[in-house]
Parts: C-alpha cells; structure tokens; sequence
C-alpha cells in the first residue's frame, strides 16, 4: 500500500508522525513523506524538522492519502499547488485522511462538501466554511473519508484504518506492539472535561 503523507511548515509533527507508526506497519508499506519540494520542513515550535522525501510531482497517486494540521494549515489552505495536488490524490485514493486541522486542508480541497467530520476542537465550526458538518467525534468515517481530532486521535484513526485493511488480530497486534494503553495522569483531555479556566487558555493559546 502506498501511503502519502503531507509534510508542510509549521504542521504538528505528532499529526504525521502518530499515524506514521502505526500504518508504516502495514504488509508491504511504502509510505512516501511529500512536500511542496523536497527537503526539511519546520514544525510548529520549530524544534522539529521532518524530511519531505519527495516532491508533489513525484507522488501523482496514493492508495492512502494523509493530511496532518498545524498552524501552518492556514498557508496550505491558500496554497492552490498543494490543494490541487490533494484533490488528484483524493480522486484515486482508497482512503483520504487528515489529523487535526488538517481536515482544514481537506475543506479548502473541497473534499469534505456535505460531509461530517472532525478537527481539534477549537477549529471545529471553521469546517461549516467548506460544507462540512462538524461533529466532536474522535475519528468520523465518511466512505473513503476519514478525518480525526486534535493530534493524539491520529493514532487512533491509523489503528481504525488498519482494522479496515487487514482485520482486528492484525490491528490489535499492532496497538500491543506499540503499546497503546494511554493512561492520562488527567482526565481533561477534551474540553466538556476539563476546568472552564484550562479551556479558555487552551483556546486562547490556538487563537492562530
């Protein structure tokens, strides 16, 4: 299975790098890291670079297409290269999927018209711009669409994919070999749980 994921300035590695561990083990995974050139990319606090191994000329196809988010989502979603080349993989891909705010991207491709999905929380009414019908869901398929929350959701998207691909023994193996058994030391990861005052802070953090 050929897997594309977008790499761009300013994204949140974790968006790319959660799915990555769990799809790259996929039988016979080829999972190309794309960017609008090649080279190294810059992530939101910009500690972080991440290699684009290939260009978007170089991936004109994908069976698996993922777009994580980021602040930098908001040049991406102006950026009619990238989003032209998002709408050609889409069009032939087996699964289109985003992380975060990347679901942004895939609304500014037009992909999400007169669908439901997802994105961080504090994004969420953003999607009504593009058609979509946000929903506070983790991960919401929609066909071949699937978009999921804030960061740490991808991995759960990319365990939820596997399952579709090769079955429950194949993903569960996958979540024991990763050993995916969060246990949060709070439970205020979502926003209808945490304390009024971490909300607004969060949200006025992410008022990009």
């Amino acid at each position: 299975m050929k897997i594309a994921i977008l790499l761009y300035e300013n994204m949140t590695a974790l968006d790319a790098i959660g799915p990555y561990e769990v799809l790259s083990r996929l039988p016979e995974a080829r999972v190309l890291f794309t960017g609008e050139t090649k080279g190294l990319v810059r992530t939101d606090t910009r500690f972080l670079g991440l290699s684009a191994d290939h260009a978007l000329g170089d991936v004109p196809e994908a069976d698996l297409l993922l777009i994580p988010g980021g602040p930098g989502d908001q040049a991406v979603r102006k950026n009619e290269a990238i989003l032209d080349w998002v709408r050609g993989i889409h069009e032939g891909s087996q699964f289109t999927t985003s992380v975060c705010t990347g679901s942004l991207i895939l609304g500014a491709a037009g992909v999400l018209k007169g669908l439901r999905a997802t994105t961080h929380w504090t994004q969420l009414e953003t999607l009504r711009e593009y058609g979509a019908e946000p929903t506070r869901e983790r991960t919401v398929e929609q066909g071949k669409v699937i978009t999921a929350a804030g960061v740490s959701a991808g991995i759960d998207m990319g365990l939820q994919l596997i399952k579709k691909i090769v079955g429950n023994d194949f993903a569960q193996a996958i979540q024991l070999g990763i050993e995916y058994d969060p246990k949060p030391p709070f439970d205020t990861g979502a926003p209808d749980k945490a304390p009024p005052a971490i909300v607004e802070l969060v949200r006025a953090s992410m008022s990009y």
